[in-house]
């Protein structure tokens, strides 16, 4: 089986699309968008077939093949589960739904009817995350204990993002991008790569807020920034950032007892690992001023040009699905890895002031300032 068939043709659809040219062995079946517009731009531009109709996508599409569903976050439930009871694997872009009792409904349909239930970002496949993995296994930085994981991308609501387009001309969905909120969107990316490494998160601790109010004239949207600190039932104690706000930061630093392994980039299946080494030098105590490279030996996997932000093979997922199909294996993105990632990314998300928050008993003015600084 090397067929998928695509629900949605959105901004992030041409990523994918961008992918078909270094991934051979996913040939895509059908195409379906509820714009009709919207379906002719993107598969002329990228010569695959249209389909009129979900129904006429499902019908159209390889028995017990992969549907990918790249539509709206609104919209991923109620498809998703369509596509389960209709007897197909599916690879849902991020959340996969948009409430825990949602994500536990698809799991149990899923698990059901022995159907692969997986949800973006898949680059936890990439060669990055497999380096740093590799790293972990192999006692490089020694016993981790503490990750910092940020997620900033900028000041974005004044970035020119009315303005973006992918390569078929789909425009960025900012508004339903503010709606979602960052943490939905994003938290994914180093989620992932630490459940896969450590396995599942035991606790969340953590708070979200919209610190830029009335982004689009619209009044309150989803949060803007969220902190979180994860505590997983391996041991390390992981923090991690989502923010549309702050300066824009992608690194990724796991402190061991021999060190700190890093990464700088969260979206390039391509970034450079490095480990610097713990030292002494008189009675300081620091990292090695210049950390190593630590690579894997041989070929990874087919990589892809930037565009954009990303430089990232956004079909790595779909292709170990289909490999696991092919070769009768369980996939690595398993349908409890899915529902985990989801249900520890809401909890984020919810995370609201007022959860779990300990509220103040005292108060103080703001300071003075001195004479020579007002």
């Amino acid at each position: 089986m090397t067929s998928v068939s695509i629900i949605g043709c959105g901004f992030v659809a041409d990523l994918y699309a961008r992918a078909l040219a270094v991934m051979p062995g996913v040939r895509v079946r059908g195409v379906h968008d509820r714009d009709a517009d919207r379906l002719a731009r993107f598969c002329s531009h990228w010569s695959l077939p249209a389909q009129p109709t979900l129904t006429a996508l499902l019908d159209a599409a390889e028995p017990g093949s992969v549907i990918l569903n790249l539509t709206n976050p609104d919209a991923h439930y109620a498809l998703n589960k369509q596509c389960l009871e209709a007897g197909f694997h599916v690879y849902s872009e991020k959340p996969l739904a948009m409430t825990l009792e949602q994500a536990q409904d698809l799991h149990a349909i899923a698990d059901a009817a022995g159907l692969m239930l997986v949800s973006a970002p898949c680059s936890v496949l990439g060669e990055a995350a497999q380096t740093l993995g590799h790293a972990l296994r192999t006692g490089v930085a020694g016993t981790p204990r503490l990750i910092y994981a940020e997620l900033d991308d900028g000041f974005v609501p004044q970035a020119a993002y009315d303005k973006w387009r992918t390569e078929s001309g789909a425009p960025w969905p900012y508004v339903d991008e503010f709606n979602v909120g960052c943490t939905l969107e994003h938290a994914g990316y180093y989620l992932g790569w630490m459940i896969a490494w450590f396995g599942a998160v035991r606790t969340v601790v953590a708070a979200s807020a919209e610190v830029v109010p009335d982004k689009v004239g619209s009044g309150a949207m989803a949060p803007d920034l969220s902190v979180a600190t994860l505590f997983f039932d391996t041991g390390p104690v992981a923090r991690l950032t989502c923010s549309i706000v702050a300066p824009h930061d992608h690194r990724i630093r796991i402190v061991g007892d021999k060190g700190v392994l890093s990464c700088d980039a969260a979206w390039d299946n391509a970034a450079k690992v490095r480990f610097a080494r713990r030292m002494a030098v008189r009675r300081r105590l620091m990292e090695h001023p210049f950390p190593r490279r630590v690579r894997l030996k041989g070929p990874t996997h087919p990589k892809v040009k930037r565009w954009g932000a990303a430089a990232m093979n956004f079909l790595l997922g779909p292709q170990e699905m289909l490999d696991a199909l092919a070769e009768g294996r369980p996939c690595r993105l398993t349908n409890d890895f899915a529902l985990h990632m989801t249900e520890v990314t809401l909890a984020i998300q919810n995370a609201g002031e007022d959860s779990g928050a300990q509220r103040m008993t005292t108060t103080c003015q703001p300071m003075e300032p001195m004479p020579w600084a007002r």
